[in-house]
């Protein structure tokens, strides 16, 4: 309740405020719309368009600028610029002509509730991203505490053995403690590179804080596999890649790291695999990737929750439960989103767990690039 609160307060705040951005939106609108209707005059005759074209203004002002204020200064400025310049007599205040004022006051009337319902929207739509926001950190945070808990105790525990019964165990037993430490920490390292990232394409207007460039993407699957194998050297990994060549708008290192997190997960989590298939392939204006195993696949009940943060195994050893693997598909999701692209889990016909995405192509670039082609040829 409290946290509903301060949303809502927050974005009263920002509705409140009144930027350069918006007085030049404000201005320039009033200003167009008045030299719209000089213009117009000639073709008008006795008809009055101005207050209608005036209303108009009022809309577009309360849709782009970020408070009412200046939808509600626009009304009464509209009122008077209709009043003052259009209405006889001319460049003269005057609301004694009969029927006038309460025509004038009520274009006033719905400019001014036009432009506060359209605040109103803006205002709920802007509460809607905070509290998705704000969903999506308590979910992180969740995933988080018990990522963090589990292997930071294992590797204590570990240390505390080694410290304290270091002379009693064998050589085998003291590898076998280290390497527990060394995988632990591994997996600490990449949870906080996640985490990293999240804050990364988190921008402060909810948007997404990310750099593209056409990358090729050949190039950005075959560094996320060569990185994959370092820590995974034992694992077999297929990958299939379209004969010609695809260029996509993207942040390279956080398409590589959904790759790896996808690599990863299926490695750590997909029960009875023996291999991992990357697939890479064309659908229309759309570079669609594959991530595919050949193991039991997934619980058809957690596959509409497996792509959020809050997202864990309930049931399996202890080592499963130790790896969340929710919190890395919720940044894979997450990144995928700010990249105008989409996510999804499946089961494969042929069992396997299947994790999809799809990326926008450069096809400005691409048809560039053909162009470029065709003209060595000849």
């Amino acid at each position: 309740m409290v946290k509903g609160i301060h949303m809502s307060s927050s974005a009263k705040k920002k509705n409140a405020r009144l930027t350069w951005r918006d007085v030049g939106i404000t201005i320039g609108t009033l200003a167009a719309t008045t030299l719209v209707c000089y213009a117009l005059r000639p073709f008008a005759g006795e008809e009055k368009f101005e207050a209608i074209l005036f209303v108009v203004a009022v809309l577009i002002i309360s849709r782009f600028t970020s408070g009412y204020i200046c939808g509600v200064a626009a009304s009464i400025l509209g009122v008077l610029i209709v009043n003052c310049i259009f209405t006889y007599p001319y460049y003269q205040l005057n609301f004694t002509l009969t029927g006038y004022p309460i025509a004038i006051l009520s274009m006033l009337s719905a400019a001014m509730i036009t432009g506060t319902l359209t605040t109103r929207i803006k205002e709920q739509e802007q509460l809607k991203i905070e509290a998705e926001r704000e969903r999506t950190r308590s979910n992180l945070l969740r995933a988080v505490s018990h990522d963090l808990r589990t292997p930071l105790t294992a590797i204590s525990g570990a240390c505390s053995v080694l410290k304290e019964g270091g002379d009693t165990l064998s050589e085998q037993e003291k590898n076998k403690l280290l390497n527990q430490i060394e995988e632990d920490s591994q997996w600490l390292i990449r949870l906080v590179e996640n985490l990293l990232i999240v804050t990364r394409i988190d921008a402060p207007d909810g948007g997404a804080n990310i750099a593209k460039e056409s990358e090729v993407v050949e190039e950005v699957a075959a560094s996320a596999l060569t990185q994959f194998r370092k820590h995974f050297p034992n694992v077999k990994v297929e990958t299939h890649m379209p004969d010609e060549l695809l260029l996509v708008p993207m942040d390279g290192m956080l398409i590589r790291q959904v790759i790896m997190n996808l690599f990863e997960n299926a490695a750590i989590h997909a029960d009875g695999m023996t291999k991992i298939t990357l697939d890479i392939s064309r659908e229309g204006e759309n570079a669609v990737f594959r991530v595919m195993d050949d193991g039991r696949g997934i619980d058809p009940n957690l596959l509409p929750h497996i792509l959020e943060g809050d997202f864990k195994r309930s049931v399996g050893s202890s080592e499963d439960k130790k790896r969340n693997m929710g919190i890395g598909l919720s940044v894979c999701s997450t990144i995928i989103s700010a990249h105008e692209g989409k996510m999804r889990a499946y089961n494969g016909q042929n069992g396997g767990a299947v994790f999809e995405f799809t990326l926008p192509l450069d096809m400005a670039e691409m048809e560039l690039y053909d162009y470029d082609e065709q003209q060595e040829d000849e």
